[in-house]
């Protein structure tokens, strides 16, 4: 993959943690058991983005909770061997998040989250000023503002951009949380931001694109193996997928939001931007785990 040179650091605030990714290799069976293939590797939304942030030869922090234990260690080691700086603090009660994901036989995964320490990620944890030292671009996990407990820490993360002068992007990453918050307070905690990034399952639980728009600069959706689009009041673009075969689905999302912004944020068109973001996002795809190798 050949690193772009982006013109602003990155700045993500999201969770970090370790993934449990489970193939069971037959059906699941209630009060059974199932043979799988079982792998611990690094995970979370906000360092999957940092990390392939990193691969992309962009200056990226990573603004996190984790706990004082050795999973959450392992994962600062992770992203740090990668280049991510970490600015994270240190829950002395709450364990590092762990996130158990059942990857079927199509590659699509279905994930049992603890979000452990990042449940108290607070406003106080939101140093941006330790982040980057100069103008950059705030990427949020939409995580961090679905949960009560950690959702006045993304709201100054946006606001604290906002007075800054940076510019933003947000995922929403599961449209069954913005189903239950409602789509309404979703984007009015989301307004203002530049680039707002769903997936099609996401951008219909929000109402749809014009909906959207009325709240945020652009929309750029991804449709998985039919490519992603463009969106903004005065017109769309498209850029199609390339055949792969779908081996694990997981933080592939994560990757298209890297590789779109590392082109965008080097001056890349539309165009050029969903092209980057796409082929990050079928990278991942095709192999196993979120990660850059």
């Amino acid at each position: 993959m050949t690193p772009v040179s982006a013109s602003r650091p990155v700045v993500v605030v999201g969770d970090v943690g370790i993934d449990v990714l489970t193939r069971p290799r037959m059906p699941l069976v209630p009060g059974g058991e199932s043979p799988s293939d079982i792998r611990l590797v690094p995970g979370g939304a906000g360092g999957n983005t940092a990390a392939w942030l990193a691969r992309h030869g962009v200056d990226v922090a990573l603004v996190a909770r984790i706990g004082a234990d050795q999973t959450g260690a392992a994962a600062r080691g992770a992203l740090e061997r990668l280049g991510v700086r970490c600015i994270f603090a240190v829950d002395e009660v709450l364990p590092t998040c762990v996130v158990v994901v059942l990857v079927d036989d199509a590659g699509e995964r279905t994930m049992l989250s603890d979000r452990g320490a990042n449940k108290a990620f607070g406003a106080a944890d939101v140093d941006l000023d330790a982040a980057a030292l100069g103008p950059a671009h705030l990427h949020l996990s939409g995580y961090v503002l679905f949960d009560p407990s950690s959702r006045e820490a993304g709201l100054a993360a946006l606001a604290g951009a906002r007075e800054r002068g940076w510019t933003t992007s947000v995922d929403p990453q599961a449209a069954e949380l913005v189903t239950a918050v409602g789509p309404e307070a979703f984007l009015g905690w989301v307004d203002g931001v530049d680039l707002l990034l769903p997936n099609e399952i996401e951008i219909e639980a929000l109402g749809g694109t014009e909906v959207a728009l009325e709240h945020v600069g652009t929309v750029v959706v991804t449709y998985g193996a039919a490519g992603a689009r463009w969106f903004t009041a005065t017109g769309d673009e498209h850029v199609d997928a390339p055949a792969i075969t779908c081996i694990d689905s997981t933080g592939a999302g994560d990757a298209f939001n890297a590789g779109l912004l590392a082109s965008w944020l080097a001056g890349g068109s539309p165009a050029a931007a969903l092209t980057a973001g796409v082929a990050a996002g079928s990278t991942v795809a095709a192999d196993v785990g979120a990660r850059p190798a």
